[in-house]
């Protein structure tokens, strides 16, 4: 049993209230959006999720790092949060097939984490107050430096945060021999999309965020595919303009989450950031053409314009998160194109929404 003297930490919101906590054992500062995720497992996946790049992670589930990590368990090469907040952080892990301890993953990527934090509190602050920028500091900087410094981080809204993440190279996954092939944009994309994708007989080329719809279609693909990604999707201009071609040429396309709303923002559909967003792996969603219900993994902190989307009139909406009514996903009428908002890989959550990598393998195959 591991027992650690921790020392003094602190979270500073942008709006000046202050939250204290203790360090882990990594000093330095963080900067970020603070966000909280409610779900109750899934915390290493949580964290290398490229979709959450910037952002300062409360978890509002008070126990973290007791299953301690796995090697396989991850979504990208990289944990990808700029920093955690959590109420009891475990030292100790007590899953046999754990590759190492959470402590150790941190330390070794320089991930800065307070824990013994009143994170009730916290959520419930972010949740009247809306997401904001914050700063975590191990490290003993006063109050003034750390608000001197906070003030020159940018806004979340109007950042563009997919070059950040997407790779630099194109690269292949899945077996060379499968049926279809699909050209994927990343804009910051989880691994486990390309799995979802690869099990169903599909041999995927992931090009870069900027990369041209020519680029794309060089491959020869039966279909097209926007990812995930972090940051606001109006300065994706470039991504925009790959959808607009991929649809002039009435090719299959399927967007997830930030390509979700690449594909509203490229045809005229605005988008918006939300007060406080959707972060778990609960999130209840309608689907409004069968008329069931799913429960959802979710991570986003801006959506498409309901009232916009209803007014167009080559979209209709296929499902609506179901504590807020907003846009959950949408799909074309005169085009080959659908989209959720949602995460229907999981990875962490359930696998309600699987049925939708599914009915994109119907629409290559038509």
């Amino acid at each position: 049993m591991k027992y650690v003297n921790k020392k003094p930490a602190i979270l500073l919101l942008s709006d000046g209230t202050i939250f204290y906590g203790k360090s882990i054992g990594i000093e330095g500062t963080a900067f970020g959006e603070v966000c909280f995720n409610t779900g109750m497992t899934g915390y290493q996946e949580i964290f290398t999720d490229p979709s959450y790049f910037g952002q300062i992670m409360v978890a509002t589930n008070p126990h973290i790092g007791n299953y301690g990590v796995n090697d396989k368990e991850v979504e990208s090469d990289s944990i990808k949060i700029s920093g955690l907040v959590c109420k009891n952080f475990s030292f100790n892990y007590s899953r046999p097939d754990a590759s190492g301890s959470l402590e150790d993953y941190f330390a070794k990527q320089n991930l800065i984490c307070i824990s013994d934090v009143d994170t009730r509190a916290l959520v419930s602050y972010i949740r009247d107050n809306g997401a904001m920028n914050s700063v975590i500091s191990t490290d003993g900087k006063s109050i003034e430096e750390l608000k001197a410094m906070l003030n020159q981080v940018p806004d979340m809204k109007g950042l563009e945060l997919a070059s950040k993440v997407s790779t630099k190279e194109a690269y292949y996954f899945g077996d060379e021999k499968a049926t279809y092939k699909i050209a994927a944009l990343d804009l910051g994309i989880k691994t486990n999309i390309l799995r979802n994708f690869a099990k169903r007989d599909c041999y995927i080329k992931v090009f870069p965020f900027d990369a041209s719809y020519e680029d794309l279609a060089s491959f020869n693909p039966d279909g097209f595919f926007l990812s995930n990604g972090p940051g606001d999707p109006d300065p994706l201009f470039g991504a925009q303009e790959v959808a607009r071609q991929i649809l002039a040429n009435n090719k299959p396309l399927f967007g997830i989450c930030l390509g979700h709303q690449v594909i509203a923002l490229a045809n005229g559909i605005a988008t918006y950031k939300m007060f406080n967003g959707h972060r778990g792996i609960n999130h209840p969603v309608m689907n409004l053409i069968s008329g069931k219900g799913e429960i959802t993994s979710q991570n986003h902190g801006f959506a498409v314009d309901k009232d916009q989307l209803e007014s167009h009139p080559d979209f209709e909406i296929t499902h609506l998160h179901l504590n807020d009514q907003t846009v959950a996903g949408m799909r074309m009428k005169n085009k080959n194109c659908f989209s959720v908002q949602y995460h229907p890989e999981a990875s962490p959550g359930p696998h309600d929404s699987s049925y939708l990598f599914d009915e994109f393998i119907d629409r290559l195959k038509a």
